[in-house]
């Protein structure tokens, strides 16, 4: 404020000797415009120096000035300075995050707000084939055409990564993630995953042959042990009940070798071929059926279908997931509980749950349910003839008919499985009902 009072007593002080030099030789009006002439030329002056300072040499220390005008140009100077150590802070970085992107093994590139190309490494080059002076500011789908990697990219869902093989090379297999950050732009990485992908072909190959090797040593002794058993009331007891025990344990092992069967070929087969309207009314009726049977009349097994539409996919593996759920629901909870199988379509898509009243479970368990062989209760679990893999086989099922399973429960309120298919497998055109998952009601079982 001191410097700005000061510029402004000089503006008066030259307009005041201006008049009084004009007055004495008889014109007041122009001493008093010859004054601030001198002033305005004075800014002008300084003005133009400031002028020539940032356009030709602006590195340069800045003019030597007093006053009002030299503390501008002493702040501008130590803005400007401040401003060049930021920039060469960042400049270097940014140039340390690519050289560290540069020494990364898997693949970086980033995309603008329309997907166009500004960036990528050197591993990028490699495995996608990206050429700086050529794919520069391209859309990415233009160079990976995959319509996997098209869909993945505009769906705009990057929860989970997409593995396809690599561009130039199909021996390479490579995993996909992009993620979303600043103004909508895009980073997509890529990750060599060809080892892990062999060594997991290898473990299906694997399981499959020593699955399907297993089954004929299984069905022999079967055989033979069936054999033995009709001859069981002329052997001595010992000998009979050790017969009925191989049997039992026989005839676990080829649930067993069934399931891992089935296991390695929905893994393995990319399905879709037997795809079809189903009738989920009936479909369900027959599986409510086949759970009443297993529970001998000690569960109240029931059926609630709140939508007559149907649904797009393979009846056999419906069946086969959709009764998993509910024989674990009969094998797993109390004598007397409710299972309850629904139906139901809303806006979101449409809804399989098969639900219960038992004993629940610890939600610490549920991430890991759907793992192979994993089991919540291991003395339990082979105490029913459960062989582990019923809920591994009901999550590829659901993922080879784009559904996920998602799985509700707690100690002592029972259990809820429900299996949410995506509207696109919807084929019916009635309007939406109820909502999604419904938990009970007071007189409906949901």
């Amino acid at each position: 404020m001191r410097l700005w009072s000061r510029e402004i007593w000089r503006l008066i002080w030259l307009s005041a000797l201006g008049f009084v030099l004009g007055a004495i030789v008889g014109s007041a009006g122009f001493g008093l415009a010859l004054g601030l002439a001198a002033c305005l030329g004075y800014h002008l002056y300084q003005l133009r120096a400031l002028y020539r300072w940032l356009t030709l040499h602006p590195h340069d220390e800045p003019p030597a000035a007093a006053g009002l005008w030299g503390e501008l140009f002493d702040r501008l100077y130590r803005y400007q300075k401040g401003q060049r150590i930021t920039q060469n802070r960042l400049r270097a970085t940014l140039g340390r995050i690519q050289e560290s992107s540069e020494a990364m093994r898997d693949s970086v590139v980033m995309l603008d707000s329309h997907g166009d190309l500004e960036w990528w490494n050197s591993a990028a080059a490699k495995m996608l084939g990206l050429k700086t002076a050529q794919d520069r500011g391209q859309h990415i789908t233009n160079l990976l055409r995959d319509p996997r990697f098209v869909g993945y990219f505009n769906a705009r869902d990057y929860g989970e990564p997409l593995t396809l093989a690599s561009p130039i090379d199909e021996r390479r297999i490579l995993q996909y993630q992009i993620t979303l950050y600043g103004d909508d732009e895009r980073l997509v990485m890529a990750r060599d995953i060809t080892r892990l992908h062999r060594l997991e072909q290898m473990r299906r190959d694997f399981v499959a042959n020593v699955s399907h090797e297993l089954r004929t040593p299984l069905t022999v002794l079967a055989g033979y042990l069936e054999t033995y058993s009709d001859l069981a009331e002329q052997l001595p007891p010992r000998l009979g009940r050790s017969i009925g025990q191989m049997q039992a344990q026989t005839t676990r092992m080829q649930n067993l070798v069934d399931d891992l069967l089935l296991l390695s070929r929905l893994e393995i087969d990319q399905g879709g071929d037997d795809h079809a309207p189903i009738d989920v009314h009936a479909l369900l009726h027959k599986v409510a059926d086949d759970a009443r049977a297993l529970a001998k009349e000690q569960h109240d097994i029931q059926l609630v279908i709140g939508s007559n539409a149907q649904l797009m996919g393979s009846e056999q593996e419906l069946r086969s997931a959709i009764s998993n759920l509910a024989f674990n629901a009969v094998r797993y909870t109390p004598q007397g509980s409710q299972i309850t199988l629904h139906w139901v379509c809303d806006a979101q898509g449409a809804y399989i749950t098969v639900e219960d009243d038992g004993d629940g479970i610890d939600p610490v368990h549920i991430p890991r349910l759907t793992e192979r062989f994993y089991r919540v209760d291991k003395g339990r679990s082979t105490a029913t003839g459960g062989t582990g893999l019923g809920l591994a086989i009901v999550k590829h099922v659901l993922l080879r008919h784009d559904a996920q399973l998602e799985i509700d429960s707690h100690p002592g309120e029972g259990a809820r499985f429900c299996c949410h298919f995506p509207v696109t497998r919807r084929v019916s055109r009635e309007s939406p009902s109820s909502p999604s998952c419904p938990r009970a009601v007071s007189g409906h079982p949901f």
